[in-house]
């Protein structure tokens, strides 16, 4: 059956509180050292890069981590492939974020390799942390080989995506949370017909839970098909 793939609007931002590692414990837990307690503490500067297939949460983790210091005050700089016109090198930047380094172009290469040796090997003031994601481990990527060999020197981590039980267990947990019920008939539409990855799937409970609380109805099929086919 074809998944489909829904525009949903704005969702909760990201936040490393809300992310359901599964398996991926210590990589979650790494990330919450790196910004806990304040920016202001000291930390490892040795570079972190996760990797795994999409819809593992790279993305996310990288807004929570890029959010989370921003609370606490610092200045991040943060490339991804839809970044056209990558700036140069800040040294307000606290640390360096590189999402979707396997979608790098020549440019936005170029510009990642200025950052990241900027960032650990700074002419002036302290290292500054580099977190970077991508599809493969840093010995795959196909990108120059200066970025490369850079991108593996440090703390490497591989996410991987939750089980259909996992997934089921988090949903039915989320909402509770918001005081639903969630019937496995519901769950398993859902789990059918739209896209798996976690992310998608607790935005569409938050769309389905403003629907319903809108139209004073509970969680069933027949909802679920009246929102897709009017909103």
């Amino acid at each position: 059956m074809k998944q489909m793939a829904l525009d949903l609007g704005l969702a909760p931002g990201p936040n490393l509180q809300r992310f359901f590692p599964g398996s991926n414990q210590a990589a979650l837990e790494h990330l919450r050292l790196q910004v806990g307690d304040g920016w202001g503490t000291p930390r490892s500067p040795v570079p972190t890069y996760l990797w795994g297939e999409m819809g593992v949460g790279k993305t996310y983790l990288l807004r929570a981590v890029a959010e989370t210091l921003r609370e606490q005050g610092a200045t991040v700089g943060w490339l991804d492939a839809n970044t056209r016109f990558p700036s140069a090198f800040n040294e307000r930047w606290s640390a360096v974020i590189l999402d979707e380094v396997h979608f790098y172009n020549s440019v936005q290469q170029a510009a990642a390799f200025n950052w990241f040796v900027n960032a650990t090997s700074p002419a002036t003031g302290a290292r500054r942390w580099v977190l970077a994601a991508g599809d493969a481990p840093p010995s795959d990527l196909k990108l120059r080989d200066d970025l490369r060999t850079r991108l593996g020197w440090g703390e490497i981590y591989q996410l991987h995506l939750l089980t259909e039980d996992q997934r089921r267990g988090v949903l039915k947990d989320e909402a509770q949370q918001r005081g639903l019920t969630l019937p496995d008939d519901v769950m398993d539409y859902m789990l059918k017909r739209f896209s798996r990855d976690l992310g998608s799937l607790m935005q569409l409970l938050d769309h389905l839970d403003n629907f319903a609380l809108r139209n004073k109805r509970a969680l069933t099929i027949p909802l679920l098909k009246d929102m897709l086919e009017t909103e």
